[in-house]
């Protein structure tokens, strides 16, 4: 059974730092969250264009039929997680939206169960409700409840649902592919989603302050091309439930840089939630470990 000779656990967690900075750029941004969104996919093409073409263009040949389309549905999928997540950050705050849509392990075990038939422990299970339990009280002193929050609060959690189909597609695909030649499609295919989106949407592509370009570019190279990046290739040596749990540690990132870029309160009930959350993801993992340490006794 091949192993990778860099700790996935920890390139992800570079990941879950990298994106957690994302919902401040969206914050900072005065564009559409159309617009914002498209930016942040269509640099992240134009900045993967040269080595792509250089040393990945040749793996399209042996790409299946079924790859193609997996790989286009998993960028449709992300540009309407974006689209959905850029839009709820107008009505809440950063601490809300980024919980709700982190909450994948709820999606994510029913998924990986349906369609991959991933069985998991009951430690594994009552480590998802801890670390799911922790994301709510740590924007609970945040939400509110109002016409403006719930539209917030649901747009979050119907992005939670795209992402994480995401990277269940993205699960199937990445086996096979390389993380560069499976990362540029998804990203061109959302692109082009996002700007089809925005059109129709008679959202302005351009003029925006300097600024707001700044914002985009950010967006790009940190949260995506870092952060996104490091999750497809994560993909290869971990299963989506995992990334999914992980990813809860977005909110702690968020709510930090929140508070101190954006002066947004931190309360009681997110530190709490915060060392909740980050007990039951170190519950998960430690299970997930043990059970491939055990498949491999198995296997040998």
């Amino acid at each position: 059974m091949e192993e990778s000779k860099i700790n996935p656990y920890a390139v992800l967690a570079v990941g879950v730092i990298s994106v957690s900075a994302s919902a401040i750029f969206v914050k900072l941004s005065s564009a559409p969250s159309g617009v914002i969104a498209f930016y942040r996919l269509f640099f992240s093409v134009l900045f993967m264009l040269p080595f792509f073409l250089t040393k990945y263009v040749s793996e399209f040949r042996h790409i299946t039929r079924k790859d193609w389309f997996f790989s286009a549905i998993a960028g449709i999928l992300l540009a309407f997680h974006f689209i959905l997540w850029f839009e709820s950050l107008n009505y809440t705050s950063v601490a809300s939206s980024t919980v709700l849509v982190t909450l994948q392990p709820l999606f994510a075990f029913v998924g990986t169960y349906i369609f991959f038939k991933e069985k998991f422990s009951s430690k594994a299970i009552i480590s998802g409700i801890i670390a799911v339990a922790g994301s709510v009280i740590i924007s609970w002193g945040d939400f509110q409840i109002s016409g403006n929050a719930l539209i917030g609060d649901l747009l979050s959690l119907i992005a939670c649902a795209f992402i994480t189909a995401y990277l269940l597609f993205g699960q199937n695909v990445r086996k096979r592919l390389s993380l560069i030649t499976y990362t540029f499609i998804v990203y061109f295919m959302s692109s082009i989603t996002l700007l089809i989106y925005s059109l129709a949407a008679g959202q302005p592509l351009f003029p925006y302050p300097t600024q707001d370009w700044v914002y985009f570019i950010l967006l790009a190279l940190i949260p995506n091309l870092l952060g996104h990046t490091l999750f497809n290739w994560s993909l290869k040596w971990l299963s989506t439930s995992t990334i999914s749990m992980a990813i809860l540690f977005e909110p702690i990132g968020a709510a930090f840089l929140a508070y101190f870029l954006l002066d947004e309160n931190v309360v009681w009930t997110q530190v709490l939630g915060g060392l909740i959350v980050i007990g039951g993801i170190l519950l998960f993992v430690i299970d997930e470990r043990k059970k491939v340490k055990l498949n491999k006794i198995v296997e040998e």
